[in-house]
C-alpha cells in the first residue's frame, strides 16, 4: 500500500492487560505491548448473531425468527518478528512468549473468584472498527529462523480473538443488567442485613445480596471485597 504524500506510517499494536478482577469488568493495568514491526497484510473479522426459528401454522412457508442476540465478534490476525531486521529492537522469543501468555491464567488473577488470562486490545491508527478489547481464543507460533545459539530470530504468530460483549445502551456497567445495579465496597462492620436494611428498607432481603455474589457465609464479609448489590425492582419480583 502506497502512503499519501506528507504521512506517517502508524503501526498497528496488542496491548496485553491484567483481566479485570472485580464486578466492574474493568481492564487492569498493562503487561505489556506487542508493536507489530509490519502491518497486517490483511484481517478476517466476523460478526454474526443468533437467531432461533419457531415453527407455526399460520406462516405459510420457513419458520418464525426470532432474535436471540449478536454474538461476540472474532478477528484472526498474524504478527511476523523478525530480529534480524535492520535497526530492529525486536526480542522475538520474549514477545511471542508474551502472545502465548494470552492463553494463560495470569498468576494476579487466581484469588480472585474470577480467574482469567490476560485481555487484550488491538489498535491500529483509526481504524476503529477493529479496536476492541477481546480475550485471545487461540495463539500459535511458528519459528522460522534462529541464531546460531538457537535462539529465535523471525516468527510468524496466527492470533484469534474473541470480542468481551460490550454493555447495550442503557445498561450498568457493574453488572449487565438493564436495572440500575451497583458495587459496594464493604467496609469494617458491614452486613448483609445491614446492607439489605440501607439500600432497599428491609433487613430480610439479604439472601438475595449472597445469591448475587455467591457467599456461602454470611458472616464472613472481608473488609474490601466489592459486592454487587441488586436493583430494587428484582428484590421486589
Amino acid at each position: 500500500m502506497t502512503q499519501p504524500p506528507g504521512t506517517s506510517l502508524v503501526r498497528a499494536s496488542l496491548a496485553i492487560h491484567e483481566p479485570p478482577t472485580g464486578l466492574a469488568m474493568a481492564l487492569g493495568g498493562e503487561i505489556g505491548t506487542v508493536d507489530f514491526q509490519f502491518n497486517p497484510k490483511d484481517l478476517t473479522l466476523v460478526r454474526s448473531a443468533s437467531w432461533s426459528m419457531d415453527h407455526a401454522v399460520g406462516f405459510e412457508r420457513g419458520a418464525l425468527a426470532n432474535f436471540r442476540g449478536a454474538d461476540p465478534a472474532t478477528m484472526d490476525l498474524v504478527v511476523f518478528l523478525d530480529g534480524t531486521a535492520p535497526g530492529s529492537k525486536s526480542e522475538v522469543q520474549s514477545q511471542v512468549e508474551l502472545l502465548l501468555s494470552c492463553c494463560e491464567v495470569w498468576p494476579g488473577s487466581l484469588l480472585s473468584k474470577r480467574p482469567s488470562p490476560p485481555w487484550v486490545r488491538f489498535s491500529w491508527g483509526s481504524f476503529s472498527t477493529v479496536q476492541f478489547i477481546a480475550y485471545v481464543s487461540r495463539a500459535s507460533a511458528q519459528y522460522t529462523l534462529f541464531s546460531p545459539t538457537g535462539e529465535p530470530t523471525r516468527a510468524r504468530c496466527t492470533l484469534s480473538l474473541t470480542e468481551v460483549a460490550v454493555l447495550t445502551a442503557g445498561q450498568n456497567p457493574t453488572s449487565g443488567a438493564l436495572t440500575a445495579r451497583r458495587v459496594h465496597r464493604v467496609v469494617v462492620g458491614d452486613s448483609l442485613q445491614s446492607l439489605a436494611w440501607r439500600e432497599y428498607g428491609d433487613a430480610t432481603v439479604w439472601r438475595v445480596i449472597a445469591e448475587a455474589n455467591d457467599i456461602d457465609d454470611p458472616m464472613d464479609l472481608e473488609p474490601g471485597t466489592e459486592l454487587l448489590l441488586p436493583a430494587a425492582e428484582e428484590i421486589h419480583r
